[in-house]
């Protein structure tokens, strides 16, 4: 199966010249079977658009007018990709030289809608977990073979094209500019009986470089924490967890008042959120209760 890479990038010119020549590099060893490298410019204030043009003639890329975020970047390199798997890479990870050879067979399972990559000096397979109300993530120990994950990267891993498509892909209304769209992506193929793994010999190395990071970390928290709501309001149908959600929730505002903030900024949103966990209430083939019970 061919693939697309997809590198989403903001006003990072410096990431790029640092790490996009190891993408090229990757994809002139046939055993990848990269198609082509997508690098989607979501509203770039800096040169990064002429630079990729400039310099790397053989990859693609697309502009967006102003910037919409990552979930909306994503969206568009998909839409625009020709392979049937899609390759997501941040401008901040690099890959190693046959990073895909051992990723590219598990998707001759067909229930197979994504796979994560190793990457280098950090943890392995994602565990998801329940607690005190609240959907929670954590790393897994490292294994040799290959491992059920909790969820994806948005960032470094594969994913098939034609489920992604069917799912409508990241969902930018709800978790734009950033976080959570590529758990919230992976949760609901769960749902819908879909595998997700981690392949331990695949590896690539995350420099933790990201445009995030740059950003006054108050205003990332809240997003990030808001987002935890909007998933949980979004994709947690089981009436019980639901109901152990709501009073986890009101303990929580309780012990920190502060936290009203988040709930107020979530609450804004609770029309398409609603809209959305309407669909996910009839598309659902497996509960949130046997999800948590594999991890």
């Amino acid at each position: 199966m061919k693939v697309s890479v997809v590198i989403p990038t903001y006003s990072r010119r410096d990431l790029l010249e640092k790490n996009l020549h190891f993408v090229v590099e990757a994809a002139n060893d046939k055993i990848n079977n990269i198609a082509e490298i997508i690098v989607v410019d979501d509203g770039s204030t800096d040169d990064s658009y002429p630079f990729v043009k400039n310099n790397y003639p053989q990859v693609k890329i697309v502009k967006h007018k102003i910037n919409r975020g990552f979930s909306a970047a994503v969206n568009t390199g998909v839409r625009t990709a020709k392979g049937e798997l899609i390759c997501l890479i941040n401008n901040d990870v690099v890959p190693s030289p046959d990073f895909l050879k051992e990723v590219l067979p598990h998707f001759t399972d067909k229930n197979v809608f994504a796979v994560s990559f190793n990457e280098k000096g950090e943890f392995g397979w994602a565990k998801g977990k329940f607690v005190d109300g609240f959907i929670e993530h954590e790393a897994g120990k490292k294994a040799d073979k290959p491992h059920l994950t909790f969820w994806v990267s948005g960032g470094s891993g594969v994913f098939r094209r034609s489920t992604w498509i069917e799912l409508g892909g990241m969902d930018e209304k709800l978790f734009s500019p950033f976080y959570w769209e590529d758990i919230d992506l992976c949760y609901r193929a769960a749902k819908r009986g879909l595998a997700l793994l981690w392949e331990p010999n695949s590896l690539v190395e995350h420099r933790h470089e990201s445009t995030v990071g740059r950003l006054p970390q108050t205003y990332v928290q809240r997003i990030k924490e808001r987002n935890q709501l909007l998933f949980l309001w979004k994709n947690l149908t089981s009436p019980n967890l639901f109901r152990k959600h709501l009073w986890g929730l009101l303990k929580r505002v309780i012990k920190h008042p502060g936290y009203l903030r988040i709930v107020i900024m979530a609450l804004l949103s609770l029309r398409a959120v609603l809209k959305a966990r309407a669909k996910e209430i009839k598309e659902a083939k497996i509960s949130d209760e046997t999800i948590f019970a594999r991890f």
